[in-house]
């Protein structure tokens, strides 16, 4: 199960803007600014901006907003099956998301983008009863690059992608919140930020993004 709805989470398939949420074409909806999940599982204030260019992509498990500027951020949901819970259960939390992170999603980033590697990943066990945040690597594979790239750029010079995700478990779910930094795209050439101060930015980004996440009973919502 895991793989195939995995392929989803760096994959857009239905690219939606913000002003068509309204008319129901997402697997989720929207409720004035609130993004609701599929599976009613969780809902958030969607954090971008239709003037823009926000759009939202969802399907049954992974929600992902974009815009042209700064912001591409996915969140994902999946229930945990036998094996998943067993894997928990005999892991312990902490080696548990980092096994799902690296069998899961970093794979899954590297069948897109074949040299991505993690750099580096911490256990914060204070955050959300324990949660871990990662930092990927992905060469070549920046939502943004195209979008900033000069006419005049050779196209092997292709930037390195930098994301973090965080993952934790709640109510039998495991949740992959991941976003992109964007600034090195966007910024480029005048990037200057240390490894300690993108991790800091990108910490501070995906705790905000959970502190703003609000649970539901877990059933689904009738439109």
């Amino acid at each position: 199960m895991f793989p195939r709805l995995l392929a989803t989470f760096t994959a857009s398939v239905a690219l939606t803007v913000m002003a068509s949420a309204q008319d129901g074409t997402m697997a989720g909806r929207m409720e004035g600014e609130n993004y609701i999940s599929p599976t009613g599982e969780f809902k958030i204030p969607a954090p971008i901006l239709s003037e823009l260019g926000g759009t939202i992509t969802d399907t049954e498990n992974v929600v992902t907003f974009s815009d042209s500027y700064n912001t591409h951020i996915s969140i994902a949901c999946f229930e945990l099956d036998a094996a998943q819970k067993w894997e928990r259960d005999t892991r312990g939390l902490r080696d548990y998301l980092l096994y799902f992170f690296s069998t899961f999603v970093l794979a899954d980033f590297q069948t897109r983008f074949p040299k991505s590697t993690i750099e580096s990943a911490r256990f914060l066990p204070d955050l959300m009863n324990g949660t871990m945040i990662t930092f990927a690597l992905l060469p070549g594979g920046s939502y943004f690059e195209a979008k900033n790239r000069l006419v005049e750029d050779p196209p092997q010079n292709s930037l390195v992608a930098k994301r973090g995700t965080l993952l934790f478990v709640r109510h039998g779910h495991i949740y992959v919140i991941s976003t992109e930094l964007a600034e090195r795209a966007t910024q480029r050439s005048t990037y200057t930020k240390t490894v300690e101060q993108e991790n800091q930015l990108l910490s501070e980004r995906l705790t905000t993004l959970v502190g703003r996440l609000i649970f539901t009973d877990g059933k689904p919502h009738p439109p």
